[in-house]
This record gives structure tokens, sequence and C-alpha cells, in this order.
């Protein structure tokens, strides 16, 4: 059986890695930054890092609300294709400094994707 992506990265302790550097990342760039604004980014990292270790296949410990009512507000405020490009990159970037390999990358990409049109609201909701 093979491993999961989150084993392969290096399981709870690179999560918390990635999760620091990610967000290092998105409150330094102007792209992005502004919707973090008023956010509790210690309690937000924790959320974060029960998602990409649910969506990587590590413990499902993740009890943030779905990702079209946590996204909603940012909706209101403008969030578009284009910030969630941006924020795929970072994570992207983030994975490749920590030495996770493109095609890991990929896949960790391919993750995010897929919960686009929830996080911009569009579609039917699940």
């Amino acid at each position: 059986m093979s491993k999961s992506i989150y084993e392969q990265i290096g399981g709870s302790a690179a999560m918390d890695a990635a999760v620091d550097l990610f967000y290092r990342k998105v409150l330094s760039d102007e792209r992005v930054s502004e919707f973090f604004d008023d956010v509790d980014m210690e309690r937000q990292a924790a959320k974060q890092k029960g998602f990409l270790t649910m969506v990587t296949g590590g413990p499902n410990n993740y009890t943030g609300r779905n990702m079209r009512d946590a996204h909603a507000k940012l909706v209101a405020q403008g969030l578009n294709d284009g910030h969630v490009d941006v924020i795929i990159e970072l994570l992207g970037e983030t994975l490749s400094e920590l030495g996770v390999d493109a095609e890991q990358i990929k896949q960790v990409a391919a993750l995010a994707e897929s919960v686009r049109d929830d996080v911009l609201g569009r579609g039917a909701a699940n």
C-alpha cells in the first residue's frame, strides 16, 4: 500500500512547518494579505493544518466549517479566481521549499482545485 501524501511529506511536524511557512508567505503577499487583516492567525493556522492534513490523507481532525460557508464573507469582500490562484501558487512554493517533490505538489494543487467552486460560492451547495 502506498503512503498518503501526508505520510510522504513527513506527517504532523512537516504539516506544522508547511502551514507556518505558508501563512508567512500569504501575509506578506499584497495580492491576498488583505483578506487576513481581521483574522486570528493562530486559530486560522490550526484550521488550515487540520484541513490540509485531512485532504492529504492524514488523520481527519478537521472541525472547521465547510468551504462555502467559511469563505462567504471573503467572497463578499471580492475574493475571486485570481486570489485562489495565488493561494495555490503559494502553497506549491511552500511545499517545494520543504522538499516535497513536484508530483506530490501537483496532487495537493489538484485537491485545492477541487474545492475552488465551493470556496468561491459557485455551483450547487453540497
